[in-house]
Formats: structure tokens, C-alpha cells, sequence
């Protein structure tokens, strides 16, 4: 019996969400990474499935004009990154056909004939990182895998946290470091620096928090204290905050757009990043939010900023259950798992004349707004904010009105 070809030559026709490129040869569908449209390639098959093949690529022998050379020695064997290999507009071309073909394919939903971008500078933007420590190597894990990628520097990290990565890798060759250690969370504004371990029951001697000190100037002990947005807030570790810190004041500009009226919702709202300016902007707002760190963090930021923000402690879909009133403005930053249908349709019986969305799924997000559309809404603007650049990872901010 013939053996199943295990090389195959493929013409890319397109990117899809992930960051694989898609060929059809023969007939079937083939996926491959750090690929892009127009090239053929040679892929390794590695996957068969009924009419999908998944490929490793093994070389290009035609490759786009927008072909660069990735800059960090890791690309392709660290999973970060995805499309280090492709010029930065070309990235956000890539990224926006996606967007606009996944609300096409998944909700039936047409996205504007343009589409606006917001970017900024594609590399050290990263102000979170999370590394695994495996004895006195420090990395990141290999793509789909729980391999450890040593690595020296991030160039998609912040200065701040690339040289705290150095400092790390002297600290694991001292004989204080507990080697029962293996993740490690960094989160900084440049200035402050908030170090978290992860994933052990283990208590970490408070001595080891202030040989850290020592080490890293600006450590603070438990929360951070963040400047975006024209306010400051405090970040408890636990609580979620946008990572890329050249973005974080434009994707609140465009988030709060046609925000106006005397009652706001905003639903999952962390620490509050768009509660206090719309607090600004509209008489009565409430928050709501499931994390009791990140309840805790709006909470205190909205008494600090002098803000009058309602936060409450709840899912969106039990707070919504119960909510009679009527506002006049609704922003919505989900998780990735979008919205879902509980929630689209107590905003559809809620009926806010505008509604914005800021999604981090396109398919989450293509659902959420065919429910939407079908409820009598119309997409007023769509935005792509790359907030992650080099990665597959779509950012966007949907405007819709009633």
C-alpha cells in the first residue's frame, strides 16, 4: 500500500484566524504558519484529518514581497509570536480581511467598506508578560507544547520588563532562588513593577520578595499603580489590565466615542478602565464586574478619581436579568468567549440607542452581532486597534446603533 504523502508543495491563498495560511491542493483544505498569501511552500505534513491536512513548514520556494526577516532568533519554535515574517501593514491588512471575512462567514454580518486601524509602535509593547522556569533556564513554552524556549529578550516586551528578564537569569544561578519557582507574571508601567508567582500552593518566603526589591528597583508589594486614560489605577495582581502600553489611551478614546446621554453601563469592566472617564461623560454610570480583586481595584479607583461609578459585583448576565432601567449608552469588553446568547438578548430587550462593543474574538464576536442585528441594531463603525502585534490576536471595537 502507498504511504500517505508526507510532503506536499502548496500555493497560499489566504490568512486565516490563528495564524496559519490556507492552501486547497487537490481538493482538500491544508493549513500552515509563517506562510503568507501568494507563496508556495513546501509543508511537512504532520495532521489528516477528512479534506484538512495541517502542515510544519519546511521552506518557502516562492515568497511574497512582503517577506521580512523576523528579528527575534525564537520566532517559529516560541509561541508568542505569529507573524513576525510579514512587513507591520501588511499585518494589519491580513488582519482586518480576517475580521471582516469572519463577520461575513460566521454572523452574516457585512463590516464597513473600510474598516479603520489604530496602531502604534509594533514592538517592546507588551506591559504583562508570563515566564516558566525550568532550573536555571527562564522562557517562554514552545508552541503547543510544554517544552521551555529559553530566551535572553522579548522584543515584544517593554524595556522594563526585558531588562528584568536579565536580572531573573542572574538570580537563577543563586542559591536562594526556590526551585520550586516555575512561573513567573511581570506587569509594568515602565516605573513600577509587579512580580507575581504562579501555579504553587507553596508560600514564597517574604525574604525572597526583598532580594527581589534589591534586584529590581520600583518592585511594589501587591498593587500597581497604572497612569492610562488621564487617570490612575490601581491593578491587584489577579486583576486584568490591557497589555499593550502604547495603545491604552487610544482604545479608551475610541471606546467612549458617541458616549453621551445620563445613564451608562459598562459590563465586565475590570478595574475600570472605561468606567472612570465615561464617568466623566455621562451623569450616572454603572460598572459591573464578576472578579472580586478586580471589583475591589474599580471600586477604589473611582473613589480616588472622585467619580461617581455604581460598581457592582456580578456576571453580566445575572446583573442584566435583573436591570429594568433604560440606558443610554452600553459598553461591553467580553472575554473571549464574547457575549453569548443570554446577554445579547437582555441588550436587545434593554434597547440602548448606542451600544459599543470591544471584542477580542472575530468569531465570538461575529455571532454576537448577527443576535444584535437581528434584534434592530446597525453597525455603525468597526475598528481593528491592534493591540497585539506580530500575533494573530484581533482587537476590535464595534459601534452600534439602535
Amino acid at each position: 500500500m502507498a504511504q500517505p504523502q508526507t510532503n506536499l508543495e502548496i500555493t497560499i491563498e489566504k490568512m486565516i484566524y490563528g495564524g496559519d495560511g490556507l492552501a486547497r491542493p487537490d481538493g482538500q483544505v491544508a493549513l500552515a504558519p509563517f506562510v503568507l498569501p501568494g507563496e508556495r511552500a513546501v509543508v511537512e505534513v504532520v495532521e489528516r484529518k477528512s479534506g484538512l491536512l495541517r502542515g510544519k513548514l519546511v521552506e518557502v520556494r516562492e515568497a511574497s514581497a512582503d517577506r521580512v526577516a523576523p528579528p527575534c532568533p525564537h520566532f517559529m519554535h516560541c509561541g508568542g509570536c505569529h507573524y513576525q515574517h510579514a512587513e507591520y501593514r501588511t499585518q494589519l491588512t491580513l488582519k482586518c480581511d480576517i475580521l471582516a471575512e469572519t463577520l461575513r462567514r460566521v454572523g452574516k454580518v457585512e463590516a464597513p467598506a473600510e474598516i479603520r486601524v489604530v496602531a502604534e509602535e509594533p514592538w517592546h509593547y507588551r506591559n504583562r508578560v508570563q515566564l516558566h522556569i525550568r532550573g536555571m533556564q527562564i522562557g517562554y513554552l514552545e508552541a503547543h507544547s510544554n517544552r521551555l524556549r529559553p530566551i535572553e529578550q522579548c522584543p515584544i516586551s517593554s524595556p522594563r520588563i526585558n531588562a528584568v528578564i536579565a536580572t531573573l537569569r542572574e538570580m537563577l544561578r543563586d542559591a536562594r532562588w526556590p526551585r520550586f519557582v516555575q512561573s513567573i507574571e511581570l506587569f509594568s508601567d515602565e516605573t513600577q513593577l509587579q512580580l507575581n508567582v504562579l501555579e504553587t500552593e507553596r508560600p514564597v518566603a517574604r525574604r525572597f520578595f526583598e532580594w527581589c526589591a534589591e534586584m529590581m528597583p520600583g518592585l511594589v508589594a501587591g498593587a500597581l499603580d497604572y497612569r492610562a486614560a488621564g487617570e490612575v489605577y490601581r491593578v491587584s495582581g489577579g486583576s486584568f489590565f490591557q497589555v499593550n502600553r502604547h495603545l491604552i489611551d487610544r482604545m479608551a478614546e475610541v471606546a467612549m466615542e458617541g458616549a453621551e446621554g445620563e445613564t451608562a453601563l459598562d459590563l465586565y469592566a475590570g478595574v475600570g478602565l472605561f468606567s472612570l472617564p465615561l464617568g466623566k461623560r455621562v451623569e450616572r454610570v454603572t460598572a459591573v464586574e464578576s472578579g472580586s480583586a478586580a471589583i475591589r481595584d474599580l471600586q477604589f479607583n473611582a473613589e480616588r478619581a472622585g467619580v461617581a461609578v455604581d460598581a457592582r459585583q456580578s456576571s453580566a448576565d445575572a446583573f442584566l436579568a435583573s436591570w429594568t432601567g433604560a440606558p443610554d449608552f452600553v459598553l461591553a469588553d467580553p472575554p473571549r468567549s464574547g457575549l453569548g446568547k443570554t446577554v445579547v438578548a437582555h441588550l436587545a430587550r434593554l434597547g440602548p440607542p448606542q451600544l459599543t462593543i470591544v471584542a477580542c474574538d472575530p468569531a465570538t464576536l461575529a455571532r454576537d452581532l448577527a443576535g444584535l442585528v437581528n434584534a434592530g441594531y446597525r453597525i455603525d463603525g468597526v475598528t481593528m486597534i491592534d493591540l497585539f502585534p506580530q500575533t494573530f490576536h484581533i482587537e476590535a471595537i464595534v459601534c452600534l446603533k439602535k
